[in-house]
């Protein structure tokens, strides 16, 4: 066997890491400063060999000799190679922090301003704090989702080791997966809070623009994954309850780390921590993105710093995907639901840790310890549970997010919260249900005309609205079946372009309206599903109908109920029941009851005080919107008014050529032109319009007018007006008179230009 001698050296003093043992050279307890200056041989037979180690450049072990065994931690702080920054980090004002940048400035000047004139400006500077600390507060207890956003992804948001070394007494970082190469955006080890001992797993980024390069933003590869799934198997076995801290993107995809298996470590990863048999917590400090995040999220706890965000995707990507720009992030982080006061709505989270007005930037300490104590509440839960219990409450955790159970009662605040149903699609209501539900309102209005109340008006409403509703969707259908609905959306698109420009519409837009319109009602009848339109539509026709005489009886009886109280109350007046009264004394006295036998005086007072009440009736009829028209017949015989018949005919035969002439009129092409431009015009200005509107509305309403008057006074219809005048006029006389009654009913047979009105579909006549 061969030996190695060495020269005398003294050993005292060594520590027992500084030995170097082997069992395969048989050397033990060589000190590896004394190896270094011995030349050792090895004589065998007389043959030698002779070493020497050389020098080379000293090694800089993670533990230095000039160490402080005084600093916090103890020397095992210093097995990490994070260090604090040399440099202070620059300050970064995101852009809704503007405002609190322009009062701390003002701070500064005036403090500037006090030291250099020596002046107390002490109340100002008091004044501006108070308002800064005030519009602090009323930032960041109002953030918008897309603000938190930016907070999480601040550059001096502190990072996983900065609250590691904070939360911690003794740290100790363990690198490796052991299967490549040691990925710095994941960082491991084990560390001690409040002496009990915990493995850390967490996203690591950087600092500034060199650490974030060398951390890869915090975006780890497999090997970042694997390292941390060696460390869990590692805490497993040796029993230290698992905190893993949340700040990534996302996991990094690039080629290569696809070749390697990026979605087989992270799926790996996620089947692995739901069998640990020791509690698992993680913090979500900055960021969570995706499965890069939930990698080392498959928690009993997940608990979120106040600013933090954890999502699917990141607000710009989903706003790329949905509306093609990422200009829409804000409204993209809005619907995601992101936040930790969201995700803790939706049971995804389990606790918020607060964080100081600013964010955790700062204040990192104060953030570090608020994080602390939190580790410590929920890890005292967590340990009181069974390996069994553990295990089914991670399952549970993951297994209730967006699940629902059936027949449990809903919880009244919950359900206020919940989504309203959406509105049934049109049409989609068979024949034989609608049929049902009209046969059931029928019932409700015979019934209500047969107690002689009024019938429901909401029921009678709503079924009009569903008839409407089932109309439009029949007529769809019927324009899809005929081939037209292409050209009625093209058309709709031209006609909402005209009218967005705020013209008046173009004829050759108007006459393609007219043709696919006239094209469509000629095709109608062919389409598949016109029956059900036409039943449809019949069924809308009469409850229109209903609901119209409905309508005109709930007016009549509450015009007679305000005719008869305003009677009542012109009647009860004192003066006029007191003259009354004194009339009927007057009578009473007088001994005679007959009318015709009273004196001339007593009848004339009578008389005269009838014209009075009847007066005041008029007067109340007519403060109501009513005219009262009086008229007197002398006529005593029927046969008297039958003789004069052939007028009524001669009258009745103007008159429907009088309209017939007003449709020609309003069919012709020119002045349907005007029509539908006043329609147009009227649509426009709405209920108010501009004095320019008004004046064209007007314009264009006395050009109608005239139109139609002149078509109406032509020489043909004038001559028939007056030679049915010249007749009445002389059957008046031979018949001794009627009081003009025939005259004044055939007079409202002249065409009356102020009585003229054309429905605009706008609820507007031209009078």
């Amino acid at each position: 066997m061969s030996t190695i001698s060495h020269s005398s050296v003294a050993f005292t003093g060594t520590s027992p890491s500084d030995l170097f043992r082997s069992s395969k050279n048989g050397v033990n307890g060589i000190p590896l400063k004394a190896l270094g200056r011995a030349r050792f041989g090895s004589n065998r037979r007389g043959f030698s060999v002779t070493a020497k180690l050389r020098k080379v450049k000293k090694h800089e072990y993670p533990w230095p000799d000039d160490a402080d065994p005084n600093v916090k931690g103890g020397v095992l702080t210093h097995l990490s190679h994070f260090k604090p920054l040399k440099e202070k980090q620059k300050p970064v004002t995101l852009d809704f922090e503007k405002p609190l940048v322009a009062l701390e400035k003002k701070i500064i000047d005036v403090r500037k301003m006090a030291n250099e004139t020596g002046l107390d400006f002490s109340d100002q500077i008091v004044s501006l704090e108070n308002k800064y600390q005030q519009a602090l507060k009323d930032l960041y207890t109002h953030l918008t989702p897309i603000q938190r956003v930016n907070i999480a992804r601040h550059p001096n948001r502190p990072t996983f080791l900065d609250h590691v070394f904070n939360i911690t007494e003794k740290f100790v970082e363990l690198h490796g997966d052991r299967a490549g190469y040691d990925d710095p955006a994941i960082v491991t080890g084990i560390g001690t809070i409040d002496g009990r001992r915990y493995m850390f797993i967490g996203h690591q980024k950087g600092r500034n623009t060199k650490e974030n390069i060398q951390r890869n933003f915090g975006m780890p590869t497999p090997h970042g994954y694997r390292k941390a799934l060696r460390m869990m198997y590692y805490a497993d076995h040796h029993g230290f309850p698992i905190v893993t801290f949340i700040d990534t993107p996302g996991a990094f995809a690039d080629p290569r780390s696809e070749e390697l298996g990026q979605g087989e470590a992270i799926a790996h990863n996620l089947r692995t921590m739901f069998g640990l048999k020791v509690p698992i917590i993680s913090i979500v400090i900055g960021e969570g993105g995706s499965g890069g995040a939930l990698a080392i999220g498959c928690a009993n706890k997940l608990l979120m710093l106040e600013n933090a965000v954890f999502y699917v995707a990141s607000p710009e990507a989903c706003a790329a995907i949905l509306w093609k720009t990422a200009k829409a992030a804000p409204k993209a982080a809005e619907k995601l639901k992101i936040t930790a006061k969201e995700l803790c709505k939706i049971q995804i989270a389990d606790g918020i840790i607060p964080e100081p007005l600013g964010g955790a930037h700062a204040d990192p300490s104060w953030t570090s310890q608020q994080m602390k104590i939190a580790i410590n509440e929920t890890m005292d839960e967590l340990l009181k549970m069974e390996t069994q219990e553990l295990l089914k409450h991670r399952m549970l955790k993951f297994r209730k997010i967006g699940g629902f159970q059936e027949g449990i009662p809903v919880d009244p605040k919950k359900k206020f919260n919940m989504k309203k149903k959406d509105e049934p699609v049109a049409g989609k209501t068979s024949n034989e249900e609608l049929e049902g539900e009209v046969e059931e309102l029928k019932q409700q209005i015979l019934k209500a005309k047969d107690s002689s109340t009024t019938p429901s008006d909401v029921a009678l409403n709503a079924m009009i609205e569903k008839l409407k509703r089932e109309i439009d969707h029949e007529f769809s259908e019927a324009a899809k079946a005929m081939g037209l609905q292409d050209r009625f959306a093209a058309l709709q698109e031209e006609f909402l372009r005209a009218n967005s420009q705020d013209q008046l519409m173009h004829p050759v837009l108007m006459d393609k309206i007219t043709k696919l319109k006239s094209e469509f009602n000629q095709g109608l009848a062919a389409a598949p599903n016109y029956g059900s339109l036409k039943y449809k539509l019949d069924m809308l026709n009469e409850f229109a109908k209903a609901k119209s005489l409905s309508e005109k009886k709930h007016k009549a009886v509450t015009l007679k109920q305000e005719i008869n109280k305003k009677f009542n109350e012109v009647l009860s007046r004192p003066d006029i029941k007191e003259k009354v009264e004194a009339l009927e004394a007057e009578v009473r006295d007088s001994g005679l009851s007959n009318f015709g036998d009273l004196d001339g005086e007593l009848k004339e007072k009578i008389v005269k005080m009838k014209k009075e009440i009847e007066s005041e009736l008029i007067n109340v009829l007519k403060s109501l919107g009513l005219d009262v028209e009086a008229v007197k017949l002398k006529a005593k015989e029927l046969s008297e008014q039958t003789s004069f018949s052939n007028f009524r005919g001669k009258m009745e035969n103007l008159n429907e050529e009088i309209n017939k002439k007003i449709g020609d009129i309003a069919n012709s092409s020119e002045l349907k032109d005007m029509i539908e431009l006043l329609k147009l015009e009227i649509a426009k200005t709405g209920k108010t319009p501009d004095v320019a509107s008004k004046h064209k509305i007007e314009a264009l309403e006395q050009q109608i007018k005239q139109r139609l008057s002149e078509a109406i006074n032509s020489s043909e219809l004038k001559n028939k007006h007056e030679e049915l005048m010249a007749e009445v006029s002389e059957g008046t006389k031979s018949a001794g008179g009627l009081d003009g009654s025939l005259k004044n009913e055939y007079d409202s047979t002249k065409y009356d230009e102020s009585r003229v009105e054309i429905n605009v579909g706008a609820n507007r006549s031209f009078a």
